[in-house]
């Protein structure tokens, strides 16, 4: 009889909410059988406070194989928002021409190129311009989701995309954990 009772107690702990064992296995469970080819075609580009973003793999997304990576295609038409971040991307450009600027250096880059952000205490403040004469210029984000959750995810927003302004005035969504792109502060 106290046996039974020691047995139902340890399972009662086991599903408690906040036990991880939940989480965890959906996670393994994702990684095992999820999607192995993600297709750029079928990911449009989506308006945040940064620009046009297409979103690749990010740990947020459900039924992938792989989540230790956020890859993504930043389109520059004119210029990106302006925001600080903890640094540690590595962004190479496919297309087009023109600069970034990191803590107020200008850095140009064009097609072939590798804009690294520094790992800085405090962040690294940064901005992206198209000078391409041809149409809009796209880099592709490729980020340690590790490194990122060490050095912390906190990004500062310092001037919102000039269409995310039209459409949303100056709010901001919040990308922390267990909160979904599209999600206001405050809702």
């Amino acid at each position: 009889m106290v046996q039974k009772e020691a047995q139902r107690e340890m399972e009662a702990e086991l599903t408690q909410p906040d036990s991880p064992a939940p989480w965890m296995n959906r996670e393994k469970d994702g990684l095992e059988k999820g999607v192995i080819l993600v297709k750029g075609k079928e990911r449009p580009h989506v308006l945040n406070e940064q620009g046009y973003i297409k979103r690749l793999s990010t740990p947020v997304m459900e039924n992938t194989a792989s989540n230790n990576m956020m890859v993504f295609i930043h389109r520059i038409i004119h210029h990106s928002g302006r925001h600080k971040h903890q640094g540690g991307y590595s962004l190479f450009v496919l297309e087009g021409k023109g600069y970034t600027t990191v803590d107020g250096v200008r850095n140009d880059w064009e097609e072939g190129d590798l804009i690294l952000l520094p790992i800085k205490t405090g962040g690294v403040e940064h901005q992206h311009f198209n000078e391409d004469p041809k149409g809009a210029s796209r880099w592709m984000a490729l980020v340690s989701r590790p490194l990122v959750e060490i050095l912390s995810r906190r990004v500062e927003q310092k001037q919102v995309h000039p269409d995310w302004k039209r459409k949303h005035g100056d709010k901001t969504a919040v990308f922390e954990d267990g909160l979904k792109e599209g999600q206001q502060k405050g809702k």
